[in-house]
């Protein structure tokens, strides 16, 4: 194949992978406004957010994958045209996403009284709290976000959730300095008033959504179609059968970063805060492999549906090559800029040393993390989830945690050794996914 073959499949899944990634970017760039202005107000606080994060992801992390099912169920029945089948979906996965999400709220509350518990120092648990009430009760908002952006990329637009995204956004951006540093005749509230920000900022996502939808005729339909005779448990344990393992997945490798973020902890709070400040320059580099994930997901699925399996290949292998050219963009800048990178995050000396030489093992991390990411979105395209959830699950936890652990502690390698077992972990991951899906696909052109 020539670099002529692949041209019209890097445009049309860029297409669609780009509004993904400014809004994964919307989000990231909060998490990093949320990181910089509440690390910059102190060093506690930061710690805080970074903590009470680590607990929070897990589980939301669990409920976004699990509202993902919908997409590719979504995107083979739009390419045939079955709009019953379509507003089906839509009806039964906002009944699925609301028992889901007040579950994990529940279940996120039980570790409110247990912070203290946690062998994290007791400044850093006092902060942590609050901060996390304020994540849990925005959740509900951002979930009904999460259903109406995985819904409307199923049908295949993904511009809706990026303008949304980035207008909340600049709003979210603007709470904070607000909140956080105390202005508009408001006192300083550091962590909790970035909690708050994003609370009101989350609150804002659906309502956007369900006036966009209802004004746009051609998905509006799809809301007109919802009939009470349409409840469907065969329909909510298809949203189940296809979410739950995607979301198992995802958490498999979030609980390998949220057991980092404790371990790392019992370090200090200066190698804590360290090892955030890593994580977020590197969360923000993902957003684009995940966009081109994203994209991944979308484009088999329309091709799978429509039964056009050699577009689907050329798809697949189109994304390969964009996230491998934006991992190495992404590696080269991180690396590049590695001692100045963390000024933007802290004054503190001793932050600034440890996150110096953690960005290095971030750059080199991207290769893996892209690949991985877009190996997953090629199987969930296909709706071949279950066997991902089990590698993710060798990979991420009886891989990664106890050799993290070793490195760590054993080794004394201190929180660098966590960081080559992440290497380690999603290399080891990307090679399952892309093996799997070829031996799945290889009959099919």
């Amino acid at each position: 194949m020539t670099f002529n073959d692949f041209l019209p499949y890097y445009k049309r899944n860029l297409r669609i992978a780009f509004p993904i990634m400014l809004t994964q970017l919307g989000g990231a760039i909060v998490g990093l406004a949320d990181s910089m202005m509440v690390g910059h107000y102190s060093t506690v606080d930061l710690a805080a957010v970074s903590f009470a994060n680590g607990v929070f992801f897990t589980f939301m992390v669990f409920a976004m994958g699990s509202v993902m099912g919908l997409t590719p169920l979504v995107g083979q029945s739009f390419v045939r045209d079955d709009d019953e089948r379509v507003s089906s979906l839509l009806q039964n996965g906002l009944l699925f996403t609301l028992l889901l999400t007040l579950v994990t709220c529940l279940v996120l509350s039980l570790f409110l009284p247990f912070i203290d518990q946690m062998g994290q120092d007791a400044s850093v648990a006092h902060v942590a709290r609050p901060y996390l009430i304020t994540r849990i009760i925005g959740l509900v908002p951002f979930m009904l976000f999460c259903l109406s952006k995985q819904f409307l990329e199923g049908v295949g637009n993904t511009v809706v959730a990026m303008v949304i995204t980035v207008a909340v956004n600049l709003l979210n951006v603007l709470l904070n300095w607000v909140f956080i540093y105390g202005h508009w005749g408001l006192e300083p509230m550091g962590a909790f008033g970035a909690g708050l920000a994003s609370l009101i900022a989350m609150a804002v996502m659906p309502v956007c959504f369900l006036v966009v939808i209802l004004w746009h005729k051609p998905w509006r339909k799809y809301l007109l179609l919802f009939r009470w005779s349409r409840w469907s448990k065969a329909t909510l344990k298809e949203l189940s059968r296809v979410g739950f393992p995607i979301g198992v997945q995802t958490t498999m490798e979030t609980v390998l970063f949220t057991i980092s973020f404790i371990m790392v902890g019992w370090i200090s709070k200066e190698a804590l805060a360290a090892h955030h400040i890593a994580n977020q320059v590197a969360d923000f580099a993902f957003m684009l492999s995940l966009g081109v994930g994203s994209a991944t997901t979308i484009r088999v699925s329309h091709q799978y549906g429509l039964g056009d399996y050699r577009a689907m290949r050329m798809a697949s292998e189109a994304s390969v090559h964009l996230v491998l050219l934006m991992n190495t963009i992404g590696a080269s800048l991180m690396i590049g800029l590695r001692h100045v990178l963390p000024l933007a995050f802290t004054s503190d000396s001793e932050v600034i040393a440890v996150a110096t030489k953690l960005l290095v093992y971030a750059g080199l991390f991207q290769y893996a993390d892209g690949l991985q990411c877009v190996g997953a979105g090629m199987l969930r395209g296909i709706t071949d989830v279950k066997r991902p959830m089990w590698y993710a699950f060798v990979a991420y936890v009886v891989v990664a945690l106890p050799l993290g652990y070793a490195l760590m502690f054993t080794f004394h390698r201190g929180v660098e050794g966590m960081w080559v077992a992440f290497i380690i972990a999603l290399t080891m991951a990307a090679v399952m996914f892309h093996l799997r899906f070829r031996s799945l696909t290889k009959g099919l052109y």
